[in-house]
């Protein structure tokens, strides 16, 4: 046997009564779901359930795997100590599981537990589960901060595990949607939250897992999305099977998204491991635009091309125009993957003799320096996607009033610690956040004094 049905649901403590205190009633179609879900869970009588969850422990390059025999868990944050929850771990399927992703490159394990406690993420779907079914183990993953695909590749080694060991199961994919869907609501209102929940039902509803492969990952922030990652392990363990979608309900009632969907498992279907038709496509989209990038971006692109492949920093080629060789700026070189950043390195001001050397040199840079990501490698140079912005010389400035998040980039700096970011970047709305932000990079804190310099950007990808 192996993976036998697979569910999307919510987790909102407030449909269960103990804690909605009636305000539940107001979600009633969600609960109504949960109910169908938790029947059909027991008719599927699984051994083990695997509970995906955005609220256990959550590392930027790490997938958690609750360790241990077992936990215990309750509602009390939520004015409902009363209402408990014991499980027993699948300690097995848990070693199988870390050995297989260990296996594929993929890093996750059972080290790290910071607290053993389940969450409500995983709560919720059992408070419904356990009113139809209880003889069941359980393995609880967390998610993480790495790229989209990757946690589609963990699904894919959760099935394979299953197949291994021979268990019956059932994935539980716990998620919210937007967090922004109403001026009253817990996180206000975001247009991107509205048109987040279109996108996404949509494409629960027609099993599209390419489509939440291809979620921009800014927008996602913009419209504070909770469960996606979750889903996409989910969309991995059901990769190369047909299913049958059977979309139960939506309702955004409080200002949050709640999706509830089945999947049925119908068959085989080799044309449906979204992961590789992903990696396909992006790398298609790469070499679209090598087609029409101008000579500061290729000379980026040949710049890291040079370094990756051979070990060495590329010369400057003959035939460059004089704006590149003629003049000294500095340059900030940014590499994409999948639509997410995967490295940035730049020079406030010029420390080479031209623009088109600082592009080489920031280019490897961005790729080998980057303290947040490890190095690109070879594999990956298909699928990067380059900008470089050439840097105005920064004037000081009084106050935030002169900037604009569109026009101007700033840098903040206090003492020695120096902080900069650059203009018209998705997700920073305001100059408030751009300062921030910037005095985040530089480990500045809100009680220091700063002072403030602007510069403008002239971007080329």
């Amino acid at each position: 046997m192996a993976l036998v049905g697979a569910f999307i649901v919510p987790h909102p403590p407030l449909i269960i009564p103990e804690v909605g205190r009636g305000e539940e009633k107001k979600v009633g179609k969600t609960i109504e779901s949960y109910h169908a879900v938790a029947k059909r869970i027991a008719a599927l009588k699984p051994d083990t359930i695997i509970i995906t969850s955005p609220h256990t422990i959550l590392y930027s390059d790490y997938f958690h795997i609750s360790p241990g025999r077992g936990a215990k868990g309750d509602f009390g944050n939520f004015r409902a100590k009363n209402v408990t929850f014991q499980v027993e771990y699948d300690e097995k399927f848990a070693g199988a599981l870390e050995a297989c992703a260990e296996r594929d490159g993929i890093e996750a394990g059972t080290l790290g537990e910071k607290n053993p406690e389940l969450d409500h993420g995983t709560m919720v779907p059992l408070y419904f589960i356990n009113q139809y079914y209880t003889n069941y183990q359980v393995v609880r993953i967390g998610l993480s901060g790495q790229s989209l695909p990757l946690h589609y590749r963990l699904g894919k080694c959760i099935e394979k595990t299953a197949a291994k060991l021979d268990r019956r199961i059932v994935f539980v994919a716990s998620g919210d949607l937007s967090h922004k869907l109403k001026e009253d609501g817990p996180y206000g209102f975001a247009q991107e939250g509205v048109e987040f929940d279109k996108q996404i039902v949509q494409a629960m509803k027609e099993g599209d897992f390419l489509k939440l492969l291809e979620f921009n990952p800014d927008f996602c922030e913009a419209a504070a999305e909770c469960g996606l990652r979750s889903f996409l392990i989910m969309a991995g363990s059901l990769s190369g099977k047909s299913v049958e979608p059977d979309f139960l309900s939506y309702e955004g009632t409080f200002g949050v998204g709640y999706g509830v969907c089945e999947y049925r498992i119908t068959g085989e279907a080799p044309n449906r491991n979204f992961d590789e038709i992903f990696t396909i496509k992006q790398r298609e989209l790469a070499r679209e635009l090598q087609k029409h990038e101008d000579p500061y971006v290729h000379l980026a692109r040949h710049s890291l091309e040079t370094y990756i492949t051979s070990g060495k920093y590329a010369k400057l080629p003959e035939g460059l125009p004089e704006e590149i060789t003629g003049r000294k700026a500095g340059v900030f070189v940014s590499l994409k993957k999948h639509g997410s950043l995967r490295g940035c390195i730049g020079t406030i001001s010029p420390v080479t003799g031209s623009v088109a050397k600082e592009i080489l040199r920031n280019a490897v840079s961005a790729a080998a320096e980057d303290p947040r990501f490890p190095p690109v490698t070879k594999e990956e140079l298909e699928e990067l996607v380059y900008s470089v912005d050439i840097l105005s010389e920064a004037e000081p400035i009084q106050s935030m009033s002169e900037l604009d998040v569109e026009r101007y980039g700033v840098i903040v700096s206090a003492g020695r610690k120096r902080g900069l970011l650059l203009p018209n970047l998705e997700g920073v709305d305001t100059v408030e956040q751009q300062v921030s932000i910037a005095k985040k990079k530089a480990g500045i804190y809100d009680n220091e004094t700063v002072s403030l310099e602007r510069f403008e950007v002239v971007r080329h990808k």
